[in-house]
């Protein structure tokens, strides 16, 4: 990019070149409206500099920055003493002459300070310097530019009768002294771009090579084709000094959106990977209190129905046998919870096997039958997946399918209990088995689609947030995905695709 800006400008001024002597109209209005944007930019230009001298406290950043506050500077002092900008002979200085050594001072000032950046870039710096002398040094750079600026805008000013003139007759055609500062200006650029070329080495010291590039044409022609003001060529230097005074700012604008940009990408990521891991203490204890809710809920009901059958004057000893059976059934379910959550955050693959889909939607429906019962939600199924296996650990498929169907009964809560419906279905899809859980319930914001399988996100006004992040991780563990098919007013289907066994 910085050879293509490089290619451009020296096309320009080669074009611009034999008709640099063509004049042109008077307009008293383009100096001080150039400069003051001129001004504006390379002084924003300067602050940018000095936020990144607190960022990376290097002395050679200060150079740059006391280098484009003194451009800033002498380019709007220029054009206060402008003749024609802002009075018939400017606001102060004798009119022709003033505005001439302030844009010598201009251009002499803000190679020195390039030629000292690059000399000083290479030293090195304290590691970890105070902020108070970060500040100091920022405060003495501002101030010590600002006063050698107004010392020599004075010096030019009130004693421009006694240094050489550069217009005699007139503001129009400079004398000699005007081609030979023009022609000390440009080698004087060179000298710093030729120090800079030898030591560069960052993208700030690319886009300076730039910078100092686009300002030769401005002296080259001037020396060269035309030292008169309002000619082609004149306008077409101020031209270039524009695009020069814009060039670095372009450029530490456009870094800094993209490194803001990576870094909220990076935040973004980081925050979605600790959330889909899940890796804590805090979340993996929260993971299996949420998932051993329900067998121990299961228990404390067996438990209580069997007290209250053995508190009977005659007492059902097969009805407390079926009791205590489930009982055991639901402590071993917590046993099997606990280690399918463990073997989950221990990233291994558990013990996983051919299994059927529709099988482990069966003996989940027979786990949630008391919640079905409760809820007066009826069951409609349809397993097509006979003798269709997945590669999977049946316990950590049975708690997703645990979850969905919870979330589903709770979806339905608010819904007329005659409506209340619950659909598991399963198919193949070449080499992909699919089970969809679906419900008649209130479905799901549209704005909530994307965060509910996020962690501790939840639209219930109790839970943890986690079911559906942690059924997410454990269907993506076995090679397939958790998605949310559909979401209305109608109800909501989610899907578990899997891979056939053996594909």
């Amino acid at each position: 990019m910085a050879v293509y800006v490089v290619a451009v400008l020296a096309t320009v001024a080669i074009i611009v070149a034999p008709f640099a002597a063509t004049p042109l109209p008077r307009i008293d209005n383009f100096v001080p409206v150039l400069q003051t944007v001129l001004a504006v930019a390379d002084l924003i230009t300067a602050i940018l500099l000095l936020a990144q001298y607190r960022v990376l406290p290097q002395r050679a950043l200060l150079a740059v920055a006391s280098a484009y506050l003194c451009s800033a500077s002498y380019a709007f002092l220029q054009t206060l003493t402008f003749p024609g900008a802002y009075g018939p002979q400017g606001l102060f200085g004798d009119g022709p002459n003033t505005p001439a050594w302030l844009f010598v001072l201009w251009h002499a000032t803000f190679p020195l300070g390039i030629l000292v950046y690059a000399l000083m870039k290479e030293r090195r710096e304290p590691t970890n310097p105070s902020v108070g002398t970060a500040a100091t040094a920022m405060m003495l750079t501002v101030v010590a530019v600002f006063i050698a600026v107004s010392v020599t805008t004075w010096f030019v000013s009130a004693y421009v009768g006694s240094l050489p003139a550069f217009y005699e007759d007139g503001i129009i055609r400079q004398t000699n002294l005007g081609n030979q500062a023009n022609v000390g200006l440009l080698l004087w650029y060179c000298i710093a771009l030729a120090v800079l070329v030898a030591r560069g080495r960052t993208m700030l010291d690319i886009w300076l090579i730039v910078v100092l590039m686009a300002w030769l044409p401005n002296f080259l022609v001037a020396a060269l084709a035309s030292s008169v003001r309002f000619s082609l060529g004149w306008y077409a230097g101020r031209g270039f000094a524009l695009i020069a005074s814009f060039m670095l700012l372009c450029v530490l604008l456009t870094e800094m959106t993209v490194l803001y940009s990576r870094i909220a990408n990076a935040f973004s990521l980081l925050r979605r990977e600790r959330a889909n891991r899940l890796m804590s203490v805090d979340a993996a204890t929260a993971a299996i209190a949420h998932e051993v809710r329900g067998p121990l809920g299961a228990i404390t009901l067996n438990a209580s129905a069997a007290l209250t059958q053995l508190r009977t004057p005659s007492p059902r000893l097969e009805e407390i046998e079926a009791i205590l059976s489930d009982i055991e059934a639901d402590s071993l379910r917590v046993d099997d919870v606990i280690a399918g959550t463990r073997s989950l955050f221990k990233m291994t693959t558990g013990s996983r096997g051919a299994a059927e889909l529709g099988d482990i939607a069966r003996r989940s429906l027979a786990l949630s039958e008391p919640d079905l019962l409760n809820s007066a939600v009826s069951v409609v199924t349809d397993f097509q997946d006979d003798h269709v296996p997945v590669y999977a650990d049946q316990i950590q498929l049975q708690q997703v399918i645990l979850n969905l169907i919870r979330n589903a009964i709770d979806a339905m809560s608010s819904v007329a209990s005659d409506a209340r419906l619950l659909r598991l279905t399963t198919r193949v899809s070449g080499s992909t088995v699919l089970l969809s859980v679906a419900d008649t319930g209130v479905g799901i914001a549209a704005g909530d689609n994307d965060l509910i399988f996020e962690a501790f996100f939840t639209t219930k006004r109790s839970g943890l947030g986690l079911g559906l992040a942690i059924s997410r991780t454990i269907v993506e563990s076995h090679g397939g995905s958790l998605r949310l098919a559909r979401s209305g007013p109608d109800g909501s289907v989610f899907e578990i695709s899997l891979r056939r066994y053996g594909d």
